[in-house]
């Protein structure tokens, strides 16, 4: 009889366990559990865990999410042993602390203890309820419900993150930066404590406010370790000499735009936190720097620096204004992604491509004049022309027209196409296409774009996307050979640092002035880092003398200063596809295959492949391209004949010329490998006569003054005698007409100043005369 008691005993209780886990699993799904993973507020962290800076959610409540193994394991051991000690042990009610919470309620006729564990703290912070009996039950329905769904070590971590700790704070990290100003990974035992107890009455124990009140209760925490024998009697009094001082809470503030722009991002993936590629010390560095620099910038200024590890693509460091907080200053818009002209900063991409195009290689022969292409004249930054000058020469200075001239040759259309393929974004106005002044700064980009260009002079000609957190996938696009890229950052390494800087780390750089001051540009890279920065006005406006080397090139070395050390010394290796060739001016070509008298000027040059292209031929006048010009002797006496001079024997002779457009530039030394040999005397004395008359300026001399009349301009003949064929007439370098007939050119003269003129002749002979143009 009794076994058959204990069988329908034991159904019995069977049925009733399974009905009510039948009502549970109806319940639960009736009233499902709210979500103690969903996104409130957005925390967005530095490569290290360092919070940069935190969003509150709609309610106004910060909140720093970490997980079980960023928490020290101090506050885990005081938390548990002071709020719940048999955590890992019951079902999320702990029916012994409820039966003796309920006994002194009953025996006080007050609440002495609540009886709630974490799960029930947890509970009543995810589903608030309240404070009667209903509202208990309601509560120990939560707790089975998140032990039904979550592990034990899941519900500690909702506890660390939502636990209440005083005013719009949430979650122990946030107190720990907020009170103590350190991660909650690092916490002592006091400060363990302390934050264990917080919780119980967050208000009333804000440290902020009522620091003494804090401690005590800090101290009941410890000695309760200490009686518990967790933590040894020495330990904790210690502990309890360390003073509950008065922190106020300051929300973290670091790379605000990027984290804003990062915000985006984890409210995109849902994510509470968002660990990021940015360097704290880095950070640091670059936003002092600003801060430093602030007060030498001009009024409603700012500026951006973007760092970026060549190796990876991580930003490092990213400052998208002077000063967050200065509205005079636009402080709140971000210049990394500002669109902007970039000034002369595409230079380097052009002569890279060039030189992979087998058209240039570092010493080739370029022209610095004066030029119009139908509409279009570009002048130099400082309204001024060198004459000849190399590849390298015309990078360094940043030579406007040698500049034009290389991009016609690329065509616009193809350099544009190129730059966004390597991974630099250009942008135009609707319905506007690439042309010639895109070289100059005549179209749009960013100086994350920026940055991501340059650094394939630091990676054999592979750019790198910027990867922005840990997860972002590595872009590489191929922007030059890694020989050109290779050159032109050896020609970059070699530009003067701005005045008071060091180019001991050997810094690869490029400035960039947009048209009216507008933007002002400097980009560098190391083995190490791409750096970029600008400066100028967010709103466009004008800032007058403020070009890149002055305003944003002593930011950019200050940069690379303080940047670890480890990625400042340049030691890039030459790739075998670059090898040093000596070559000769006028002709471009190799000094071993070219003749000692057609060498006029020779030079050390970097080629590509071992090609070395000749000098580049004139695209506007073909006849003015640099070659080799053949006249006729004597074979007996040596000198010039023509076909009317009467002599039993010609032979060839071969001489270097210069390209013409160049004749007003060059040094009399070179003018005079040109000059034609004297005419053979048994030529008719006509030709004889005509030959040997010296070409020169006639009417004009260095006292010549003009004066211009109210109507604002002065015309005059210019008139030449000797020389030969026709004269090229130049107004301070610039072709103004050909007289072929040798009766004078007219040129107006409209504004005053001074001028020079030059006239040469198609034997290669020159003449100047200085003038003056008076009001």
């Amino acid at each position: 009889m009794w076994r058959w008691r204990v069988v329908r005993r034991s159904t019995y209780t069977a049925g009733v366990v399974a009905a009510l886990l039948l009502l549970f699993l109806l319940a639960d799904r009736f009233w499902p559990l709210p979500d103690p993973e969903r996104v409130r507020s957005v925390l967005i962290l530095a490569e290290d865990g360092t919070p940069l800076r935190a969003f509150a959610d709609s309610q106004g409540v910060w909140r720093y999410p970490v997980t079980l193994d960023e928490i020290s394991p101090l506050y885990v051991q005081a938390l548990l042993e002071y709020e719940d000690r048999w955590f890992y042990r019951h079902p999320g009610i702990n029916p012994v602390a409820l039966l003796r919470a309920g006994w002194q309620w009953l025996k006080t006729g007050d609440i002495v203890s609540g009886g709630s564990t974490l799960t029930m703290q947890v509970a009543r912070i995810l589903d608030p309820h309240s404070r009667d009996v209903d509202g208990k039950f309601q509560q120990m329905f939560r707790a089975l419900q998140l032990e039904w769904h979550y592990s034990k070590d899941e519900i500690l971590t909702f506890y660390l993150n939502l636990a209440p700790f005083g005013g719009p704070m949430e979650g122990v990290q946030t107190a720990s930066f907020a009170w103590l100003h350190k991660p909650a990974l690092n916490l002592s035992h006091a400060e363990a404590a302390l934050l264990a107890v917080l919780p119980q009455a967050p208000s009333r124990l804000r440290p902020d406010r009522y620091p003494e009140r804090a401690q005590r209760y800090r101290d009941k925490v410890l000695r309760r370790m200490a009686s518990l024998g967790v933590w040894s009697a020495e330990t904790v009094e210690d502990a309890m000499l360390e003073q509950v001082v008065t922190a106020h809470f300051q929300q973290p503030m670091t790379a605000p735009l990027f984290a804003q722009r990062m915000k985006a991002r984890a409210f995109a993936d849902n994510k509470a936190r968002l660990q990021t590629s940015l360097h704290p010390n880095a950070q640091w560095a670059v936003e002092n720097i600003l801060r430093t620099r602030l007060g030498s910038l001009p009024d409603n200024a700012s500026a951006g620096v973007l760092v970026m590890e060549n190796a990876t693509g991580y930003i490092r460091a990213y400052a998208g204004s002077a000063s967050f907080y200065d509205d005079s200053r636009f402080g709140h818009v971000d210049m990394v992604q500002a669109l902007r002209s970039p000034g002369s900063a595409l230079k380097p991409f052009l002569y890279g491509m060039a030189m992979d195009d087998g058209l240039l290689h570092s010493a080739s022969l370029l022209s610095d004049v004066p030029i119009r292409l139908e509409d279009y004249a570009p002048k130099n930054f400082f309204r001024q022309f060198s004459g000849a000058v190399s590849v390298s020469e015309a990078l360094q200075q940043s030579l406007n027209i040698p500049a034009v001239d290389i991009l016609q040759r690329l065509t616009p259309a193809g350099f544009v196409a190129r730059l966004r393929n390597g991974g630099v974004g250009i942008t135009f106005p609707e319905q506007a296409e690439p042309n010639l002044s895109v070289i100059l700064g005549g179209a749009g980009t960013t100086l994350e774009e920026l940055v991501r260009g340059f650094s394939a002079f630091a990676r054999e000609g592979v750019s790198v996307a910027p990867r922005f957190v840990p997860d972002d996938p590595l872009v590489e696009r191929r922007m030059l050979s890694a020989g050109a890229a290779w050159i032109v950052q050896d020609i970059l390494r070699s530009i003067a640092p701005p005045e008071g800087a060091v180019n001991s780390a050997g810094i690869a750089w490029k400035t960039g002035t947009s048209y009216g001051f507008r933007d002002a540009w400097a980009v560098g890279v190391s083995d190490r880092y791409s750096v970029g920065v600008w400066t100028g006005r967010p709103d466009g406006t004008p800032l007058p003398g403020r070009f890149g080397a002055y305003a944003a090139g002593p930011i950019l070395f200050d940069v690379f200063r303080a940047l670890p050390k480890s990625g400042g010394v340049n030691t890039r290796r030459r790739p075998a596809s670059v090898s040093s060739e000596d070559i000769c001016w006028p002709l471009g070509e190799s000094a071993a295959t070219t003749q000692p008298e057609h060498c006029h000027v020779r030079q050390q040059a970097w080629i590509l492949d071992g090609l070395i292209p000749p000098a580049l031929p004139n695209l506007q006048k073909p006849g003015w391209s640099a070659g080799l010009r053949t006249v006729w002797l004597n074979a007996v006496t040596g000198l010039r004949v023509t076909p009317d001079c009467p002599v039993a024997a010609r032979v060839p002779y071969q001489m270097a010329q210069w390209p013409v457009e160049l004749y007003p530039w060059l040094p009399a030394s070179l003018l005079e490998k040109m000059h034609l040999p004297e005419m053979d005397p048994g030529c008719p004395p006509n030709i004889r006569q005509q030959a040997g008359v010296e070409l020169a300026i006639r009417n004009l001399d260095a006292s010549t003054r003009l004066y211009l009349p109210a109507s604002g301009a002065v015309s005059i003949d210019l008139l030449a005698e000797g020389g030969q064929g026709n004269y090229i007439w130049l107004v301070n370098g610039e072709t103004v007409g050909v007289d072929a007939s040798h009766k004078g050119l007219r040129h107006t003269f409209e504004r005053a100043g001074d001028y020079e003129v030059t006239v040469f002749d198609a034997a290669g002979a020159v003449d100047k005369v200085p003038l003056r143009v008076i009001n």
